[in-house]
């Protein structure tokens, strides 16, 4: 095995015992429950489960904008002690600046670093291509529509060239059509760049399509009820139209479903009992 191999398969991302609670004026809130998790390199790992159950949760404590309540979390066997350029973030509220361009906001972070212009331009240009934005480099965000600025925003991203990439209901704001299509292009981007991706999402299908692995969370205060394997993305990525005909794609579907629909029913039993306490 090489040695770019053996840096793909090794454990890129590592959360042991972690727990997190918030502090409130009631006093402190369980949001998450028992965690562990190792991500490899080169890995699409997406993340289901119902609303609350700490999911974002865990994705800001592996960026550092939290510091957990217990347990440890490590990139390339560095503790995270706070956000670093080695991890990017998307989210799915937009992070491009009005006031540049769709070029200028991609190459943004890679102005600040001092990157050499001829290796900027490069790199942009590529991105450019992969997320289907040629012909609109020269364009503001207020021209372009809801999918096209959060292309911008994946892109831009990527164009810091971080090893991780932490994405949180990144196409939950565009309309079906357009999220499918940027669907197509985050699994392109990923087949040719290879990165180490952690994805949270409500729709199954969207986390069958794009992991690896999909893990399912239990209600809140959520633990890893159960890790899928998704047979790997094809060079080129995936795509719809051979996704929804592929029996085997659509039977992991359903048993994730079924997963997810398990929380979520469990979830809606405990709120109600627990208004029914509350009004005896």
């Amino acid at each position: 095995m090489t040695s770019a191999s053996a840096d793909k398969l090794s454990d890129k991302i590592v959360v042991s015992g972690f727990r997190h609670f918030f502090e409130t004026e009631d006093g402190p809130v369980q949001a998450t429950g028992h965690i562990d998790l190792v991500i490899r390199g080169g890995e699409f790992v997406t993340l289901v489960g119902p609303s609350g159950c700490g999911k974002t949760t865990l994705l800001k404590a592996l960026a550092g904008f939290i510091r957990p309540t217990e347990g440890t979390l490590t990139c390339d066997g560095k503790p995270i002690r706070g956000p670093g350029r080695e991890r990017g973030v998307v989210f799915q509220e937009l992070a491009i600046l009005p006031w540049r361009t769709v070029r200028r906001n991609i190459g943004h972070g890679l102005e600040i670093a001092r990157v050499p212009r001829a290796e900027r331009e490069e790199k942009v240009a590529r991105l450019i291509g992969l997320m289907g934005l040629a012909g609109f480099e020269d364009r503001y965000p207020h021209e372009l529509s809801g999918g096209m600025r959060q292309r911008v925003a994946v892109a831009r991203t990527w164009a810091a060239d971080p090893d991780v990439i932490l994405m949180d209901e990144p196409f939950a704001a565009v309309d079906a059509m357009t999220r499918l299509t940027l669907q197509e292009e985050l699994g392109r981007l990923c087949a040719a760049t290879q990165k180490t991706v952690f994805f949270i999402t409500h729709s199954v299908d969207e986390a069958v399509f794009l992991g690896d692995r999909v893990l399912v969370m239990t209600r809140r205060p959520g633990t890893i009820k159960a890790v899928i394997d998704v047979p790997r993305r094809a060079a080129g990525g995936r795509d719809w139209e051979s996704f929804t005909t592929d029996p085997e794609m659509q039977s992991i579907a359903e048993r994730v479903l079924k997963l997810v629909r398990a929380e979520r029913g469990a979830s809606q039993a405990e709120e109600s009992r627990a208004a029914l306490e509350a009004t005896a």
